[in-house]
């Protein structure tokens, strides 16, 4: 899409990340883009891959995170600071959004000690399709660890259908993905050195996505994602992850590793 709608886009991106406590609504952001209510929505949808609403939340969500690690702010006023009149309803959707409750996420440093995969407490769990592929990286820092999952949304948020981990750049296999129309969402995590065009020691995150997509049961599906920085326009990484320093793997893990905490 051209320049021109992006930029719209983005205006309207700032002003949601300037006024997160406020009750913004579509018209506002509408405004901030120039363009009509309808017009707006609909390019914000195709350039984002969500809602405007959908993405101002997931806006609120993540900087409900930062204030959990960076103040002593109690749950409550995190959720006023954030936009939420009701702290009932703000704990309900961090708690399904991130995979821990503000509470445990604020004690554990905001770092996930295992990831549970949508389905994993059903057994026995069905036969699905297979998503593999290559994960390549455009960085100047080489990612050290890489989280690749299959969700329902744009959005790296909840419980992913599936779930691996790779210890740098190559290739991957989710499997028994079920069937259904899916977004493959990645971060990948690296550690600059001496030699890198960034400060040496300095954690450096990439993102990358492919979707949507459909697969049906015991289709096999391949593709190819690229990493780079995040940009503007992407919704941001709601889903607490392991800590790479600890849980950085040696091996290509598969979606059971992580799963059931075999990360480390």
């Amino acid at each position: 899409m051209s320049s021109h709608f992006v930029d719209a886009v983005e205006r309207s991106i700032n002003l949601m990340r300037e006024n997160l406590g406020e009750q913004l609504t579509v018209d506002d952001m509408a405004r901030a883009a120039m363009f009509s209510k309808f017009h707006y929505t609909r390019v914000f949808q195709r350039i984002t891959g969500v809602s405007p609403g959908r993405f101002l939340s997931a806006l609120r969500l993540e900087r409900a995170k930062t204030l959990l690690l960076s103040t002593s702010l109690n749950v409550a006023d995190v959720s006023v600071h954030v936009g939420y009149n009701s702290v009932g309803t703000f704990s309900s959707r961090f708690t399904r959004s991130v995979g821990l409750s503000p509470t445990e996420y604020r004690r554990c440093g905001g770092v996930a000690p295992c990831i549970a995969v949508a389905g994993s407490d059903r057994t026995p769990m069905r036969a699905g399709g297979v998503v593999s592929g290559i994960v390549s990286a455009v960085s100047p820092v080489p990612p050290d660890t890489i989280f690749l999952g299959l969700f329902k949304s744009r959005i790296p948020e909840g419980r992913p259908a599936s779930l691996t981990t790779l210890s740098g750049p190559g290739r991957f296999l989710l499997d028994k993905v079920p069937e259904g129309t899916w977004y493959l969402l990645c971060r990948g995590v690296g550690t600059s050195r001496a030699a890198d065009d960034v400060p040496e020691g300095e954690t450096v995150s990439q993102f990358g996505s492919h979707g949507p997509f459909r697969i049906n049961a015991e289709q096999t599906v391949d593709v190819m994602v690229r990493l780079g920085p995040a940009r503007l326009c992407d919704p941001p990484m709601l889903l607490a992850l392991p800590d790479v320093r600890t849980a950085a793997p040696t091996r290509r893990l598969t979606w059971n590793d992580v799963a059931f905490g075999r990360a480390a």
